[in-house]
């Protein structure tokens, strides 16, 4: 299990950006409702926080399209697992995606991205590589 501290991509007021750990969907990430907040049900986020969360998934979009040409992109907030709201942001791909000599293939293409392969694993270099690819690509966008 990897240290979600060290995926963190890009923080701002209310979110904060995560890689998600399973990259059997290469640039999924995650957005996290900072602590401070205090809200328990996404619709009940107020103005400020919606807008910045549209606008920080504007961003990851943009890297994630100049990174991995996503062909679609899926977003799930279901707060299953944690009760900090968070929102998955999923590319999801037709044809296999090459980073770093890895192939990445969407095998659900067409379905709902879960049930998503849990076994799915890279070494620890490669999540971060693509954690720095987002970063740079996200820090350059405003």
């Amino acid at each position: 299990m990897v240290d979600y501290n060290q995926l963190l991509i890009k923080s701002y007021k209310h979110w904060e950006i995560y890689l998600h750990e399973n990259q059997c969907y290469i640039g999924r990430v995650f957005a996290l409702l900072k602590d401070d907040a205090h809200v328990e049900d996404f619709l009940a986020l107020d103005k400020e926080m919606r807008d910045e969360f549209f606008q920080v998934g504007q961003e990851v979009k943009s890297a994630l399209k100049a990174l991995f040409q996503p062909d679609k992109m899926n977003y799930a907030a279901l707060s299953n697992h944690s009760p900090r709201i968070h929102v998955h942001i999923v590319p999801r791909y037709q044809k296999p995606r090459e980073f770093q000599g890895k192939i990445f293939t969407d095998t659900r293409w067409g379905k709902n991205y879960a049930p998503y392969d849990r076994s799915f694993v890279i070494d620890e270099e490669t999540l971060y590589n693509i954690r720095d690819a987002l970063k740079a690509k996200m820090h350059t966008s405003h």
